[in-house]
């Protein structure tokens, strides 16, 4: 047998799931599909489907959105994981599946941060902290006040175990030192519901649920729950500037399978960081209380990594686990 030195390349570089850069210089050859793990409808579907019509147009090829939901959004993510890092197969995910699923699920399919390759972030979602207005506060310092008054009367909404939602309030129950009782439901809308129907009385959540019922008044918005203030509600303050050091940062990202092509994830970074400029999806998004970002692959994942370790860390502090 005659050892040929190209054929043995060859053959490393295909058992460590890495594919060549001469093979990229074609791409696309064929359609593109974008994994969306949560239901149709959602503020994630939705920006999906507007980077599926921009790079449609720019490839020459169709880049189909499949919603594959189930298990808090493990199932679409577990298919991406297993999938060819050839740039055919790629994730619009969040925050929740890469940083704190992996504490919340035991026997997880894929790890969040090395079964992936991060392209690029793509929005921040505007998450609040809400109440009802029959709750006599007006603002973060006063529900405190309240909520020590009456230890375990307040009743908080959550998407269930383990959502951004029941973290993002038990993160705030251990900073301020109050007691309330977690009501879990199976999803967010019934959690919104409920609060604004006050069978509950305060709910952290996405902007894109709880803004319309601000605006209809039937929720009182008392603080976003970022770092700082997002620029698409200036006015309200954030949690952090009553409760130092606060912050549940909700974000989406792009991702594909780990050992893509480096050229290949600059090359859909850059049209993806394009889309995100356009004026017109910068509306739609902003007029659901998401910010869209601009990132480059190692900025994103340098967030990632970040927000693995912290919200992990948080989650198996607290004994959080998916039911």
């Amino acid at each position: 047998m005659t050892f040929s030195f190209r054929s043995a390349l060859r053959a490393f570089v295909l058992a460590a799931g890495i594919v060549p850069a001469a093979a990229m210089a074609a791409w696309p050859e064929k359609p593109i599909t974008l994994i969306v793990p949560w239901a149709a409808g959602g503020s994630t579907d939705i920006l999906a489907r507007m980077l599926s019509e921009q790079m449609t147009k720019t490839y020459g090829q169709p880049v189909i959105v499949e919603n594959r939901s189930g298990a808090s959004g493990n199932i679409g993510s577990a298919f991406v994981a297993r999938s060819e890092p050839d740039g055919y197969t790629l994730l619009v995910g969040s925050m929740s599946t890469h940083t704190m699923n992996e504490a919340l699920y035991d026997n997880m399919p894929f790890d969040g941060v090395k079964s992936f390759t991060p392209i690029a972030e793509l929005a921040l979602v505007t998450n609040t902290m809400v109440v009802n207005p029959s709750l006599p506060v007006n603002n973060v310092k006063e529900f405190i006040d309240y909520a020590k008054a009456n230890p375990e009367k307040i009743a908080y909404a959550s998407a269930g175990p383990g959502s951004t939602n029941h973290l993002s309030a038990a993160m705030f129950e251990k900073a301020t030192g109050i007691k309330m009782v977690h009501i879990p439901y199976r999803g967010g809308a019934p959690a919104v519901l409920d609060t604004v129907a006050d069978r509950t009385q305060v709910l952290f959540s996405a902007g894109t649920q709880t803004l319309p019922h601000v605006q209809a008044k039937k929720l009182k918005l008392l603080a976003v729950t970022e770092e700082s203030r997002s620029p698409l509600l200036s006015d309200v303050p954030t949690v952090a500037e009553t409760v130092p050091g606060y912050s549940m940062a909700v974000w989406y990202g792009a991702f594909g399978p780990a050992g893509m092509d480096p050229e290949l994830v600059a090359s859909l970074n850059k049209e993806i960081n394009r889309i995100l400029d356009l004026p017109e999806v910068k509306k739609k998004m902003g007029d659901m209380g998401v910010l869209v970002m601009q990132s480059t692959p190692d900025g994103f994942a340098k967030t990632l990594a970040a927000d693995a370790q912290k919200y992990s860390a948080i989650v198996r502090e607290m004994g959080i686990k998916a039911q």
